[in-house]
């Protein structure tokens, strides 16, 4: 999952990119509201953290122009301000949630992680499809009721795709959520990793390759 983060304290960037990349994003910082726009309008992203006293070009006056430009992956909204009109100001300029700070690394994660999924059309952290099942909580898949180990890449593409089931997802695509920004984009690596996630999944894997546009990971087992 690709992240934007729109912070000009360099410390808590630090604190957070740490923490967000030891989760398995992939992460773009800013360090003020223009930077922070520049990366909303060229990319495309799962989910933003955006400090509401950046400099440049506010918070807000970000989400807003991130919302008027038809940009709909959910905003949660950092800020010291506690009061409860900034709250309703943020929601109503577009954010999805708002975290007053200081706030616990482990909670931001978690609306970090719900954002996610509820943006992609599910409510829990349990992600079904035939006989896999995914806890993005616990960062765990069992087949079939027995647990599966995955490594940590394997789990991201899987991730990916069971969070937008019956739809193509092109290797572009899947590059731009689950990598850096540098990585060689004329790799085979997308491959090899979709081939040996389908060994693992076996006799279950729901993986289709849809030739010439990508992968589509089928809920019906018999698709």
């Amino acid at each position: 999952m690709r992240i934007l983060l729109v912070e000009d304290d360099a410390s808590l960037t630090g604190q957070l990119a740490l923490h967000l990349r030891g989760q398995g994003y992939v992460l773009d910082a800013a360090g003020d509201g223009l930077e922070g726009l520049y990366f909303g309008q060229q990319y495309d992203y799962d989910a933003a953290i955006i400090d509401l006293g950046l400099p440049k070009l506010g918070g807000m006056d970000l989400v807003r122009q991130l919302r008027q430009e038809n940009k709909r992956w959910p905003i949660l909204i950092l800020t010291a301000r506690d009061h409860w009109q900034d709250k309703v100001t943020g929601l109503e300029a577009g954010a999805d949630d708002y975290l007053t700070k200081p706030f616990r690394m482990e909670e931001l994660l978690a609306r970090v992680s719900a954002l996610v999924r509820r943006a992609a059309g599910h409510a829990s952290p349990r992600l079904v499809a035939g006989p896999l099942a995914l806890d993005m909580a616990r960062k765990s898949l069992s087949i079939a009721g027995v647990p599966s180990e995955l490594t940590a890449f394997e789990y991201r593409v899987l991730e990916y795709l069971m969070l937008h089931p019956d739809r193509v997802i092109s290797k572009t695509e899947l590059t731009d959520h689950l990598y850096e920004q540098d990585f060689e984009r004329d790799s085979n690596v997308i491959e090899v990793f979709i081939g040996r996630l389908r060994r693992k999944l076996e006799p279950h894997s729901l993986i289709r390759t849809v030739r010439g546009q990508g992968y589509r990971l089928v809920v019906d087992d018999e698709a």
